[in-house]
């Protein structure tokens, strides 16, 4: 039998779909992993016991997570870190804040002000616009596109897409191939360079200016940019928009092209790459798209008090980062995965991702992520997740409210499929009747869940869902004793791949 705490939770999931939150925030349901009190044994509840958390145990972490939310707001106050600390990069709580902050009392002569400029001139000039980027970088800024943008934007016409341009986001790999069909579909796309549909554009996001396969991929965009505008055209700095720090190669190959210093955009330097989705490096991309990007840092910002100001048992930053901690650590569940309950929140997952695996994957430690998508991915992983080795922790990330009304099922004259029962039925109701029978299947199975709650996907919610995630990665990772803004293993490989690059 399901436990109350599930079927509250499921119960909530339902009335969610036609109720939106008015402030609309985010909430985390953990209910789902907590072992249930039972007076009598058996060999369910003895799988629970070993698997599940208890009440008692998370109530005892309170004091000690708390403690760490006190020593990571401190760290933002830290302007020169010993040498144990480096790299301290807790700029990005504040961030959002700041740029609001700052966008009011400056307006376009403030960074915000600055990327929204830039953004708007590099919409009205192209129809097609690709991000160049590696790691947290891209993902960011294809993650925000992918979730709050129409599904089908690139192949809309650009009077569908309210003139906004078509997004392409590469330079992450050095795959020959992939890059050259692109190059193949702007050059028979694009005949007419006085033509703004036929226009194209760059945003290269590389703070550090050291990623190679970004760098490559910035000197091949610039040869076909020159052949296709021409060597000396004025589109070749109009059409190529930069981030990079204020010390780097980038920066200086963009000097010498002609660019002034306030036209490149800065990532600041006490915010580290897979930490920047609400600087320039996703802001900027996020501006180009058309999103709303103050409504963005308002969600970052509104959750960045609740991490500060907010107890545990409001907290949802406290609450996610205290579950994963106690469920890796102590119940062994070392394979983390998160089910999105939409395909336009894949990518977020892939974001996600990559921010735990570079920030807690040290010393032999750290979860593996896995991102999912429900229902689609149970007939290639549902077999595994009820059945196969209790090593993981699953999470399911669900948007109670669709942007569109439910998709009915309707009648049919023919009823062979045996789905005229459940005509009045709609696309979402089948999704949530999907994920409470998952739950409970799981529940049964002692499988530990538990979900995390947009009320609708929106500017605003994504930007709080995303910095919820960073927050709650950084207490994890104070909590396990690691650096979570280091990434010493990630080099490791650049560095024999140099090396052997020069040497043959």
């Amino acid at each position: 039998m399901l436990n109350v705490a599930v079927a509250l939770s499921a119960s909530c999931r339902s009335m969610g779909c036609i109720m939106q939150l008015p402030d609309e925030s985010i909430d985390y349901q953990f209910q789902g992993l907590l072992a249930p009190p039972s007076e009598a044994w058996s060999p369910l509840q003895e799988l629970q016991n070993a698997h599940f958390l208890t009440t008692e145990r998370v109530d005892a972490t309170r004091a000690w997570v708390m403690q760490v939310r006190g020593q990571v707001a401190a760290e933002r106050e830290v302007k020169d870190a010993p040498a144990k600390m480096q790299p301290l990069q807790a700029g990005f709580i504040d961030l959002p804040q700041q740029l609001l902050d700052a966008h009011r009392r400056k307006g376009d002569a403030s960074d915000l002000g600055r990327i929204l400029l830039q953004a708007s001139r590099l919409r009205e000039q192209a129809d097609r616009v690709i991000v160049l980027g590696t790691g947290g970088a891209l993902l960011a800024a294809r993650a925000l596109f992918d979730a709050l943008c129409h599904t089908h934007h690139n192949e809309m016409q650009s009077r569908m897409r309210i003139g906004r341009p078509r997004m392409y986001f590469v330079g992450n790999d050095f795959d020959n191939d992939a890059l050259q069909d692109l190059f193949e579909m702007l050059e028979a796309e694009c005949v007419d360079p006085e033509l703004r549909e036929e226009r194209w554009g760059v945003i290269v996001v590389n703070g550090g200016g050291d990623s190679l396969e970004t760098n490559v991929a910035f000197r091949l965009f610039r040869n076909e940019a020159a052949r296709y505008y021409g060597s000396h055209s004025e589109w070749l700095k109009k059409l190529f928009l930069i981030v990079a720090s204020p010390e780097s190669k980038l920066r200086d190959l963009c000097r010498a092209d002609g660019y002034a210093d306030e036209e490149v955009l800065s990532l600041p330097s006490n915010v580290g790459g897979r930490y920047s989705a609400f600087s320039a490096v996703g802001l900027l991309p996020a501006a180009v798209m058309g999103l709303d990007v103050r409504a963005l840092l308002l969600g970052a910002s509104a959750m960045t008090r609740r991490f500060l100001e907010e107890p545990f048992e409001r907290n949802p930053v406290l609450q996610y980062a205290a579950i994963n901690y106690l469920m890796t650590e102590e119940k062994k569940k070392t394979t983390r995965v998160m089910t999105v309950w939409s395909r336009k929140l894949e990518t977020l997952g892939w974001w996600y991702d990559q921010l735990i695996s570079e920030s807690l994957g040290k010393m032999g430690r750290g979860p593996t992520p896995l991102t999912m998508v429900g229902t689609r991915d149970f007939y290639a992983r549902g077999q595994q997740l009820q059945d196969g080795d209790r090593t993981k922790l699953i999470h399911n990330l669900y948007v109670r409210s669709c942007r569109h009304p439910g998709i009915p099922i309707g009648m049919a004259d023919r009823n062979e499929d045996d789905l005229n029962g459940l005509s009045r039925k709609t696309l979402p109701d089948l999704l949530d009747a999907a994920l409470t029978g998952v739950t409970q299947a799981y529940f049964e199975a002692a499988r530990p869940t538990a979900d995390l709650l947009l009320p609708v996907l929106t500017e605003h919610t994504v930007g709080q869902l995303m910095q919820m995630l960073m927050l709650a990665t950084v207490i994890e990772g104070r909590m396990m004793g690691v650096n979570p803004y280091s990434h010493p293993g990630a080099e490791v490989y650049r560095r024999h791949m140099m090396n052997i690059l020069r040497s043959t």
